[in-house]
Order: C-alpha cells, then structure tokens, then sequence
C-alpha cells in the first residue's frame, strides 16, 4: 500500500474500528419540518417503524422511534459511548435520573459501567426550516478494571472544545491533544482518562487544496481515518475517495486534500486495551459468563430503573441545550 497506510476499508454502518474502540456510526439524515411533537411533519407511510435503518427518497431515518426518531430507552454495561452531535439535538434521559439536550457541536460522553439504560432521541425543534442532524457514536472500551466502574455522564460543551484553525484546516479536537492545545478531561474511569494511553478523537476539515499532517505516535498505538465526506483526497501517491476508512501507520503522516469540496474526517487514535472481549448486543464484556450475568442482573434490576414518563422521553420543545446531573446540578447553555 504505502509506508503511511495499513489497509483502506469502505466505510459501512457502523465503520470498522480498532482496540480500544468497538463501534462507530455515522449518523447524518435531512430531516423535515417538525410537527407538534418534535417529530417528522411528514408521512411515516411505508416506513419499518421500530427498524427504520434505510433512508428513503427523503434521505431520513427514525431509526427505533415510532413518533420522534433516535433511540428509545436500552441499557449498556462495559464501556462508553461518546456522541458527537454536529448539527441538531439529541436529547438524553437515563437512569440515574440524568438529561440533557446537546447539539452544534456539543459532546456527551457517558460511562456505562457496571450497567445504566439511557434514551438517546432527536427532536425536531425547527417548525418552519428543515432538522438536519450529523452526528458520530464511537463506543470506546473499559478495560476489565474498570468495566464495573459506577456510571457516569458528562458534557463537553462546543464552546470548551479547542479548535484549532490553519491554511484551510479546521481541526476539532475532543481527546487528546494536538501539540500544545488539549481537549478537555474525558471521563475519570475512561481508557482515555490516562494520557499513556494516548487515546485520540480528532474531527478535522480540510479546504481543497489544504494539507495536515498528522504526528508520529509510538509503534503499538492504533490511527483510523474516516474520510466521510468530500470529493478526494491523497496520502502518499494514493488517491482516496470519500466512504473509505484509511488505517494509518505510526509514522508521520499527511493528508493532502486534493478535490474541489472540502474534505470530512474523523481520526480515532488509542493504543489497544489487548483484553478479550465478550460482546452481545448492548453489553461489551471480557468472558461470555459475564455477559450472561449481565443479562441476568438487567433482567433483574433494570439497572436503576427508568424514571421517566416515557421510553421516548424527550424534553420541553421550547428548551435550549442543558444538563442535569444524577446529583441535581443543572447546567443551562
């Protein structure tokens, strides 16, 4: 291939991903005018609601939502998930009794632990304009450490979010660091928490014409590039269409955007957990009797329960982005 690149894979739903990461997925639907509920004003006809994964001529999912589209009320032990919501809202619930509604670039990331049930949904807050959503889930694994490690929620709000801007490159770093700019604290018990482990997630723009070069990291750490959208791109003497992801070398390596659009990727960087992993579904565990005792302790315990009205819950249509914690402190944007 070259000395920079490993192995280029077309990007699917979800993307390919390497330790310590476990999924990505690559929401971006152009979503309608809403209704009075938040949801599509548009017909639903037609549509496998609870399943909705295959946009139709209108380009949008609902995805498990029956009224609002997104992701109603499921648990998750074992590891984090880490939304980034570009464009749009999501609206979050758990059980532990936090929520919040984050979007224009805002960053949740949550620790599932030993076991939480969260509803991620998408409100469709604007009446008299279209509801574009763009947003990334990256699920990054919990080494064995850690993966009962109590829940927790944090926010990354896009104004704490460093952005560093050169010759045509938009770099948008939300872990990790990138010379001396460094992303804000990921959560305590995260992989990522330790800085050894060099975890890295990088949204970086590229305007034609423009280069990064992106540094050397040691031999044992893992680089992904995800080229999402655009026209082309080259590393090396490759020529690179968008929908591919790019496994890069530790080298020093630089990405040269060689189309006529501007040129989306999403770098996932962290050098590998190397634990076995057990995964069913919802639950990310080491042993496949852990997950069956996951299961068993869900079914039992519902992990806290759900506190809230609805397995769709959504919040107030009038409600800007905040956050509430399990603790009651609330944080408005």
């Amino acid at each position: 291939m070259s000395n920079s690149i490993k192995k280029i894979v077309p990007l699917g739903f979800p993307w390919a991903t390497e330790d310590p990461f476990l999924f990505c997925v690559y929401h971006l639907d152009h979503y309608p005018k809403g209704n009075d509920e938040m949801g599509p004003a548009a017909s639903l006809e037609g549509r496998n609601l609870g399943n909705d994964f295959a946009p139709n001529a209108q380009g949008w999912r609902m995805y498990h939502g029956q009224t609002i589209p997104g992701f109603p009320y499921h648990p998750h032990r074992g590891f984090e998930t880490i939304t980034i919501v570009n464009k749009g809202f999501c609206d979050h619930s758990d059980s532990l009794g936090a929520a919040g509604r984050f979007g224009q670039g805002d960053v949740q990331w949550m620790t599932a632990g030993r076991g939480v049930q969260h509803s991620e949904m998408f409100p469709l807050l604007e009446k008299e304009k279209e509801n574009p959503l763009e947003l990334f889930q990256i699920w990054l694994n919990l080494p064995r450490s850690n993966k009962m490690a109590d829940p927790h929620f944090k926010m990354l709000w896009h104004e704490d979010i460093p952005i560093e801007k050169m010759n045509g490159v938009t770099l948008k770093i939300i872990s990790g660091d990138y010379k001396n700019t460094a992303a804000p604290l990921p959560a305590p018990d995260s992989w990522a928490a330790a800085k050894e482990n060099m975890v890295a997630i990088w949204n970086l723009h590229l305007e034609p014409g423009a280069s990064f070069t992106f540094p050397a990291i040691p031999s044992d750490v893992h680089r992904t590039l995800y080229f999402y959208e655009g026209d082309s791109c080259v590393i090396d003497s490759n020529k690179i269409k968008p929908n591919n992801g790019i496994v890069l070398n530790y080298k020093e390596v630089t990405v040269t955007n060689n189309g006529l659009e501007t040129a989306h990727f999403l770098m996932l960087q962290g050098k590998p957990i190397e634990e076995p992993v057990a995964k069913y579904g919802p639950f990310v565990m080491n042993t496949n009797e852990e997950i069956q005792q996951a299961m068993e302790e869900y079914r039992l315990t519902q992990f806290g329960g759900w506190p809230w009205p609805h397995p769709d819950n959504v919040h107030e249509s009038n409600r800007g982005r905040f956050a509430k914690y399990p603790d009651g402190t609330l944080v408005v944007k």
